[in-house]
């Protein structure tokens, strides 16, 4: 692994080269994680001594592109500037096109850095902890290492940098949480939203520039001064927005015997612009616009569209207003993809071309990690597109090839963002195997950002799936890992305090533990007895008694035994970008299949008649109940939160299971302990009283066994009403009460938000519903969202189990 990052803090980043296995250490907290893209992750602690120091960069200077000089922005200039003089951080907010991203720019170039420097960044579609890692990079030599959630304002602290941050569409919350990983820098954030108020900072609204702005850029952009009436009149319309300006001369500039549009057409310009340009301009255009908001580098633009000279051409459609330069290449610019979508005669790009591209590119050892974390947003895309038009082969292909280029770059948001794309695609497309890898990913994810009840589960899981697979060393990786699953402070050896500051995490998703208890150790019942580990239901004895002894750290600390039994049922996933529809559009006639407020793409051949694995949950953009999907859900209810909509378990409950004498299996229908007690004389055990013959049990009542593994009690509480005990995936202990009668019961519980990694606001509420079969001793369970504080919460692993009761 090198370092190749310039001590200036220059754009090259840090690259990790790996061998062409796709392998690779990195350093996150108290871990050391050998990527590897065929079996799983493996997971370490360093030892004293092994972890790296990172060090201060001697300057600090990472800025954005060069730009002309905005016009009309002097006292928005004086206004930021007066701010960071008195201390305060600045949020800039207006519409999109009014000009904040130049005006940022140009403010990073020319204010007084002050300090120890500048950091120039944009955050579009990035995750908070991606973006705090990006801080402590540019103001580190760092050696390819990600500190924990404790370590990162410790390593922070002092350094007194001025941060520039465009595209910062967050919340109040995650702007406090960037701007706690750097506590002694100030912040000047660009957004749509008036967020940033009181303590946090000081927002300041950008409006339209000024009549005499708009007739210079007029001027500039036409070679010569316009009919004032006529500009005038233009600027009105445009309200000063630099952007609509921009293209209202693009089009008097395209054709000399045309004249500057007429005011009540400059919201309308893009057709005109489209009629103007050339084919290499339409083709370059028209692949940006498949990729809607992300950003692609020209290389890639070339490559794929056909265009000679990519660079050139695109900074030619960012003088017309169609495109945005980033810091990595260019994005299509607001409004342009919509129109395109109303254009006919545009032949869509094939599918498969573009998926196995970067496929292939992202896979490559000699491609950046840094660069794959880059283009993370095209890529998701990309697996939108795939699954839109029902090709989850193509988005398992995107997703497994990027995994690990992800994972090197220490952008945790991004590479969980992928995998909560990559897993239910594996399930759909019947691929075993990148079922079992993306679960596994996620669970090593999960012990890094510090989640411990999700590592848990998810790592039981994956050792599941690789012991079915018959891949011994993605099921070794798997135990591996789950020793280092964050515990509880001072839970036993091994493993690193999750509520230290040094402990595991990311920098800003590791959540203080708050007492949780995993799922090894999870309730049963009202009893409260502990029902032991969970156990592998193919396994063909019971664990074996604990050793009193305990183990060195780096076999022991585990919350879980290296055989864990099944994940949670009931933890279903939603795609993992906020605000962008999944549901595709209707298949043109063309057969093209249109993608969300994407361009249409050509899906290529269709995949097999192959049926769908057990369980597997259909991801066409439609809400799933009961394993089948709801079809014509419409876009606004398909759009999908970045959420991993979790919800409250009951079925995580593992009943106690003993191993009788002969080495057999046996289920037993109360808890282990207290069967037997022992004399005052501590002689020999006294047997019980053989208990009175119980009636037949009826309704829920009674211990029963789920079909995804483990089971759980039900207790009657009178009046067709049953509770039952368990830990739900934030680690709280619930008493979930279901009601009904004849033959079926239901309950309700909250569904949060994972997108950081820890359990975060709630989300709404799913309803789990249970219909005992004719036999009584056989029920089946359904889970759907019962409601939603918001558009576009949406279940997408709510499938069936069944339930069996204990004889």
């Amino acid at each position: 692994m090198a370092d190749t990052g310039e001590d200036d803090g220059t754009r090259t980043g840090n690259r990790v080269d790996i061998d062409g296995d796709a392998t690779g250490p990195v350093i996150a907290g108290n871990y050391n994680v050998v990527v590897d893209a065929q079996h799983g992750s493996t997971v370490t602690v360093l030892m004293d001594g092994q972890r790296p120091r990172p060090r201060r960069r001697d300057r600090i200077r990472l800025l954005p592109r060069r730009q002309g000089t905005p016009l009309g922005r002097d006292a928005d200039l004086a206004a930021i500037a007066a701010a960071l003089h008195g201390g305060e951080s600045v949020q800039l907010w207006g519409p999109p096109g009014v000009g904040k991203s130049a005006l940022l720019r140009y403010a990073a170039r020319t204010l007084d850095a002050g300090g120890d420097g500048v950091v120039f960044l944009d955050a579009a579609r990035r995750e908070p902890e991606d973006l705090a890692q990006d801080i402590f990079e540019a103001c580190h030599s760092t050696g390819g290492y990600a500190p924990s959630r404790g370590e990162l304002p410790q390593l922070m602290e002092g350094v007194e940098a001025t941060v520039y941050v465009d595209n910062a569409d967050y919340t109040a919350e995650q702007l406090r949480t960037v701007m706690d990983a750097a506590p002694d820098a100030l912040f000047v954030f660009a957004g749509r939203e008036e967020v940033l108020q009181g303590t946090d900072g000081r927002a300041h609204r950008v409006e339209g520039i000024t009549r005499d702005a708009a007739a210079e850029l007029l001027t500039r952009e036409l070679g010569g001064p316009g009919d004032p009436d006529l500009v005038t009149a233009l600027w009105e319309a445009a309200a000063g927005t630099p952007l609509l300006l921009l293209r209202a001369a693009a089009v008097a500039r395209l054709d000399p015997a045309a004249a500057l549009p007429r005011p009540g057409a400059v919201r309308e310009l893009l057709h005109p612009l489209f009629d103007r340009l050339d084919e290499p301009s339409l083709r370059a255009l028209h692949l940006l616009g498949t990729f809607r908001d992300a950003e692609l580098d020209p290389e890639h633009i070339g490559v794929l569209s056909g265009t000679p000279d990519a660079a050139a051409l695109c900074a030619g459609l960012a003088g017309l207003g169609l495109a945005e330069e980033t810091e990595l290449g260019y994005r299509v610019a607001d409004g342009v993809v919509a129109a395109l979508r109303e254009r006919q005669g545009l032949r869509p790009y094939a599918l498969e071309r573009l998926c196995g591209y970067f496929a292939d590119w992202a896979a490559r050892p000699e491609t950046p990690a840094a660069q794959v974390a880059g283009h993370a947003r095209a890529l998701q895309v990309l697996a939108e597109l795939a699954e839109q038009s029902g090709r989850a082969d193509l988005a398992v292909r995107v997703v497994r090839a990027a995994s690990p280029a992800l994972a090197r770059s220490l952008r945790f948001g991004v590479w969980g963002r992928l995998l909560d794309q990559g897993l239910p695609a594996a399930q759909r497309a019947g691929d075993r195997q990148a079922e079992a890898y993306f679960t596994h990913e996620r669970g090593v994810r999960a012990v890094l950002t510090g989640n411990r009840v999700l590592a848990a589960v998810l790592l039981a899981e994956a050792g599941i799936l690789w012991r079915q697979l018959g891949d011994t060393q993605g099921a070794d990786a798997a135990a591996n890992a789950q020793q280092y699953v964050p515990q509880e402070p001072g839970a036993g050896a091994g493993s690193p305090d999750a509520g230290s500051p040094d402990g595991p995490g990311d920098g800003l998703t590791n959540p203080p533990d708050g007492g949780a208890s995993d799922l090894g150790s999870s309730d049963l019942s009202s009893s409260g007895t502990d029902p032991g580990p969970l156990q592998d239901p193919t396994a063909g004895t019971a664990p074996s008694t604990p050793s009193p002894e305990p183990a060195p750290p780096s076999e022991t600390g585990a919350s879980l035994p290296a055989d864990p039994g099944p994940a949670a049922p009931d933890m279903p996933t939603v795609p993992s970008d906020p605000g962008v529809p999944v549901a595709s559009d209707p298949v043109s006639a063309s057969g093209a299949a249109t993608s969300g407020g994407g361009m249409p793409v050509d899906p290529g051949p269709p995949l097999g008649s192959a049926s769908l694995p057990p369980g597997a949950a259909d991801l066409g953009g439609a809400v799933v109940t009961g394993g089948a999907p709801v079809a014509g859900v419409s876009a606004a209810v398909a759009t999908a939160l970045k959420v991993a909509a979790v919800i409250a378990a009951l079925t995580i409950a593992v009943v106690a299971v003993q191993q009788s004498q002969d080495g057999s299996e046996s289920r037993s229908a109360t808890p282990v302990s207290g069967s037997t007690t022992m004399d005052a004389g501590f002689g020999d055990p006294t047997p019980e009283p053989e208990p009175e013959p119980e009636p037949e049990p009826t309704g829920l009542a009674g211990i029963w066994w789920s079909s995804e593994g483990g089971g759980i009690e039900f207790v009657e509480a009178g009046a067709g009403r049953y509770t039952a005990r368990a830990r739900d995936v934030c680690g709280d202990t619930i008493t979930a009460e279901f009601s009904g009668g004849g033959d079926t019961y239901s309950a309700t519980a909250p569904a949060y938000d994972m997108s950081s990694g820890s359990c975060g606001e709630v989300l709404g509420q799913v309803r789990t519903t249970i219909t005992i079969g004719e036999d009584g001793d056989t029920a089946s369970v359904t889970r759907e969202m019962a409601s939603t504080v918001r558009e576009g919460v949406t279940c997408y692993t709510c499938t069936p189990f069944t339930l069996t009761r204990a004889s």
